[in-house]
């Protein structure tokens, strides 16, 4: 396992050296930053959440974690309650001082997804499930105004079947850019954890997400007494299911979406999908 992660590290700095090389954009980060990264204090780990990455066994394996107690099953923890911001604490809320010494020597670990299907995972969750009202009103209205000709008054009201096209379409669009940071359900890994400034000890991966938990958990000393929960979703979203997703977009999006997720595919040891007609 040790050398397997150091292999999965090293692929991360050699994508942050070509990507440096190629970009003249050099930033620094700042607290602002740093919201998705879960602190836990008494094992002194620090987790970067990605949405779609099993994002809410991670919380809920935190909440234990910092519960100092309060629960022992991470799944007895509802899954709206592991999303409560209040629940667990994001290194944004420290101070530069101490955002340093905790960067410095705590435990730091993400998990990663192949990135188009953590995209089309997203797309199915926030567009196609009816009680996800909210997202077709926040972005599926607006999806829905800017990219389709003749839309019904009840779409343009409540977005609630904006396609996978529209949606591609929505992403590529330099107006999206413009708009401000991506939502976190579909920004790239690279734009919520900035693998290029915080090194992490351990790139988790969602193909092989209860070994690398367990081995996280191992690491921190409470191997013994919590174990990730095991993941048996039927609707998970598969690599199939992605190819289907993709045949139904253009050439054109395809490559533009593999630009714009392209960094995450490099960096993650992703190879680019067979199904991608980049040609």
């Amino acid at each position: 396992m040790a050398v397997l992660h150091q292999a999965r590290r090293d692929q991360v700095v050699d994508a942050c050296r070509v990507y440096s090389a190629s970009s003249h954009k050099r930033r620094v980060l700042t607290p602002g930053d740093l919201k998705h990264l879960v602190v836990d204090e008494d094992h002194e780990l620090i987790y970067c959440y990605v949405p779609k990455v099993a994002c809410t066994n991670w919380k809920r394996v935190m909440m234990v974690l910092t519960g100092r107690g309060k629960y022992s099953d991470p799944m007895e923890i509802p899954s709206n309650e592991a999303h409560v911001p209040s629940n667990l604490k994001t290194l944004n809320q420290y101070n530069i001082a101490e955002i340093n010494h905790r960067l410095k020597n705590y435990l730091k670990f993400l998990f990663v997804r192949e990135p188009f299907e953590r995209l089309v995972s997203a797309y199915r969750n926030k567009f196609t499930l009816k009680y996800n009202s909210s997202f077709h009103k926040r972005f599926g209205t607006r999806i829905v105004r800017r990219y389709r000709k003749n839309a019904t008054q009840d779409a343009l009201l409540n977005g609630a079947d904006v396609k996978f096209k529209e949606f591609a379409e929505y992403l590529v669009d330099p107006a999206t850019q413009r708009d401000g940071p991506l939502n976190e359900h579909w920004q790239t890994v690279y734009q919520l954890c900035h693998p290029c400034h915080i090194h992490y000890d351990l790139v988790g991966k969602y193909e092989t997400l209860e070994e690398d938990a367990n081995y996280v958990l191992r690491l921190v000393g409470v191997g013994d007494s919590l174990r990730f929960p095991s993941y048996a979703k039927s609707t998970r979203t598969t690599d199939i299911m992605t190819a289907q997703f993709f045949s139904n977009i253009s050439i054109k999006q395809q490559v533009q979406l593999y630009q714009l997720y392209k960094l995450d595919f490099l960096m993650f040891n992703y190879s680019t999908p067979s199904y991608l007609r980049l040609d």
